[in-house]
């Protein structure tokens, strides 16, 4: 794993609390300089420098990245987590509702991986992680705008990490299965049962076990890995 011999620039999107916050946490750890956005208020954590950021709109991200770049370095380590959902059964699904969560989730990512590219060309060394789901995989009733946006993340991802190979970029997703997170503790108690029992290795996925695998592929280690999804969903997404 990484340390402070090694560290590098890193930004979280989405980074305020749940995985984001975790994984920012994590590769504070490994002893990188860390920035995360936030939209509107963001934790007491010293160690992460903080910057406001909507992936919504390009000039956001460019103010973002630029803010980041005058005061810890240009960014090495994008960790694109930054995301939402909005859960209908297709046919209570507006235009909206789809549009609004491929623009985040899918051209989100995309935007903050066309300007972190940037920078990573010229110096010749770059991660770019994803943040996807086992949704992509296995489909989810009422989330058929969510699963299009991480399907298409997975497919986005294989194609950057073609571009970006010989410049020493390595463009990987990490997929992770349920997780204790806001959305997940609104369910009552038997359909939380329902999604545990689902899984083949009978429970929840723990956010360090999501922020460990994020850690690895931000390494020197992981130079050889590119193009890859690594899920970490307790083998909920075996086919």
């Amino acid at each position: 794993m990484s340390g402070a011999a090694d560290g590098r620039v890193a930004l979280v999107t989405g980074a305020t609390r749940g995985l984001g916050l975790a994984i920012a946490e994590r590769l504070v750890a490994d002893g990188h300089r860390v920035a995360g956005t936030y939209r509107s208020e963001h934790p007491d954590v010293d160690e992460i420098s903080w910057v406001r950021c909507d992936i919504g709109d390009s000039e956001s991200v460019d103010a973002a990245f630029t803010e980041v770049e005058s005061t810890i370095g240009a960014v090495e380590i994008l960790v694109a987590n930054a995301g939402m959902t909005r859960d209908k059964l297709v046919l209570r699904m507006s235009d909206e509702d789809f549009s609004a969560v491929i623009d985040t989730n899918l051209v989100g990512s995309f935007r903050c991986s066309r300007r972190a590219s940037q920078k990573m060309v010229r110096g010749r060394w770059g991660r770019i992680i994803f943040i996807s789901s086992v949704v992509a995989r296995i489909g989810q009733a009422g989330q058929v705008n969510y699963a299009a946006s991480k399907a298409g993340i997975e497919g986005m991802a294989r194609s950057l990490a073609r571009e970006l190979a010989s410049r020493s970029i390595c463009v990987n997703v990490v997929a992770p299965g349920p997780l204790p997170t806001d959305m997940l503790d609104a369910l009552d108690d038997e359909r939380r049962a329902a999604i545990e029992s689902a899984v083949p290795l009978g429970r929840m996925g723990k956010l360090n076990e999501v922020a460990a695998a994020v850690s690895f592929l931000a390494t020197e280690e992981a130079g050889y890995i590119t193009g890859h999804t690594l899920a970490v969903d307790g083998g909920l997404g075996l086919s």
